[in-house]
C-alpha cells in the first residue's frame, strides 16, 4: 500500500558541498513526515553515506513514485552527472549538476509526481560559472513556474520573516521599497501563513530606516511607501501593522506579538533569524520557504559549507525542518482543496 505521506523531492545541491551529507543524515528523522526521493547523483550520495557512517542503503530509482518511507533505504533519482567528486572545490560542472537537480525537481512538482521540493544548498559562484544568471534558487524557481509575486520566508521556531528583496545590493534594495512591492509581499505573507496553519495571521511590517523614519526625520520612505502599503493591506482584510521600528519588531515577533515580520531587505530579516538558528556548536536550524509559488518549496537555511564537506559533521537539523515544513504545507493545501 502506498503511503499517504507527502512525497518530497530533496535536491542534492552542489556535489562539492554538504548537501548529500545533510540529506543522508536527515533521512531517518525526515521520513516520519514524508516519503523522500533525493534528486542527485547516486554515487555522490553513497559517498556521503559513507562519510557520515550512516546505516543506509542507497537505492537508485527510475521514478519518484518508487520512493518509500523505509528509514533504512534512501531512494535516489540518479541523474549520474558527477564524474569526479572533489569536496570543497568550485567547479562549473558542479554548478551545472546542481542546477540540473533543481530543474528536474521542478518538472516533477509541476507534473504532480512529487508534492514538494526541499533543496540542499547550491553555490552561486559555481552556478554562475555554469552560465546561470540567477543569484540562487528563488529566482530560478519563479522563472520556471511563471511566478511574478513571490518572496522568501525564513522560519525559526516562533520567528518568521519574509523579504521585499533578497539577493541585491543594498543601494538597489532601498529602491525596491515601493508601495506595490511591499503590498505584494504582505499579501503572499498572509497567504503563506495560512498554509502553514496560522488561522488568523498577524503581520508586522518593518520600517526601512532607523525608528521607521521617526516621522520623516530619518528618511521619508516609511511614510511615503511602506505606510500606504500597510493601509491598503488592512483595507483588504489583512491584519497588518507598520511600519514598525526594525530594531524592536523582531523581538516582539519572537515573543508572540506577530506571526511574521515583512522585512525590507535581505540582512534586515536574516540577521535576527540566524541569531536564533545557530546553536553555537556548529548546529543550525531554520527553514527557507519560497512563498507565492504554485509548487511547495522549502530549503535548508545554510550554505554549501565547503570547508567541512566530506567530513560527515554537517548538521542535518535544518534539512529535517525543511522536509517537515514542506509536508505541513502540502497537508494544509490538501485540507483546503488545493
Amino acid at each position: 500500500m502506498t503511503s499517504s505521506k507527502p512525497l518530497v523531492a530533496v535536491t542534492m545541491g552542489d556535489p562539492a558541498g554538504v548537501g548529500a551529507e545533510v540529506a543522508a543524515k536527515a533521512y531517518p528523522a525526515a521520513v516520519e513526515f514524508a516519503r523522500i526521493v533525493v534528486v542527485g547523483d547516486a554515487d555522490a550520495v553513497r559517498a556521503a553515506v559513507e562519510a557520515c557512517d550512516a546505516a543506509l542503503d542507497v537505492r537508485a530509482v527510475d521514478s519518484a513514485a518508487e520512493a518509500s518511507d523505509d528509514p533504512s533505504a534512501l531512494s535516489v533519482l540518479d541523474m549520474d552527472n558527477v564524474d569526479e567528486l572533489a569536496y570543497g572545490e568550485l567547479r562549473a560542472e558542479y554548478g551545472e549538476a546542481s542546477l540540473a537537480y533543481v530543474e528536474r525537481a521542478v518538472e516533477l512538482a509541476l507534473a504532480g509526481e512529487v508534492d514538494a521540493i526541499a533543496t540542499a544548498p547550491i553555490n552561486k559562484q559555481a552556478t554562475r560559472m555554469a552560465g546561470s544568471d540567477h543569484a540562487g534558487h528563488t529566482g530560478l524557481l519563479a522563472e520556471r513556474t511563471d511566478t511574478e509575486n513571490y518572496s522568501m520566508m525564513l522560519v525559526e521556531e516562533d520567528l518568521r520573516v519574509t523579504h521585499v528583496s533578497t539577493h541585491v545590493p543594498l543601494r538597489e534594495a532601498c529602491d525596491l521599497v515601493t508601495t506595490e512591492n511591499v503590498l505584494d509581499t504582505i499579501r503572499v505573507t498572509d497567504d503563506a501563513l495560512r498554509e502553514l496553519g496560522v488561522e488568523s495571521p498577524r503581520v508586522a511590517v518593518a520600517g526601512l530606516n532607523p525608528h521607521a523614519g521617526d516621522g520623516g526625520l530619518l528618511g521619508d520612505e516609511d511614510e511615503a511607501e511602506i505606510a500606504p502599503a500597510v493601509e491598503r493591506a488592512r483595507e483588504e482584510g489583512i491584519d497588518a501593522d507598520g511600519p514598525l521600528s526594525p530594531d524592536t519588531v523582531y523581538v516582539r515577533a519572537a515573543r508572540g506579538d506577530f506571526d511574521c515580520v515583512v522585512s525590507m531587505y535581505h540582512d534586515q530579516g536574516h540577521i535576527p533569524l540566524k541569531m536564533l538558528g545557530f546553536d553555537g556548536t556548529g548546529g543550525v536550524s531554520g527553514v527557507n520557504v519560497t512563498i507565492g509559488l504554485p509548487i511547495v518549496r522549502t530549503s535548508v537555511d545554510h550554505g554549501t559549507a565547503f570547508d567541512i564537506a566530506g567530513e560527515g559533521i554537517a548538521s542535518e537539523t535544518s534539512m529535517v525542518d525543511a522536509v517537515r515544513v514542506a509536508a505541513t504545507v502540502v497537508e494544509n493545501r490538501r485540507a483546503n482543496g488545493r
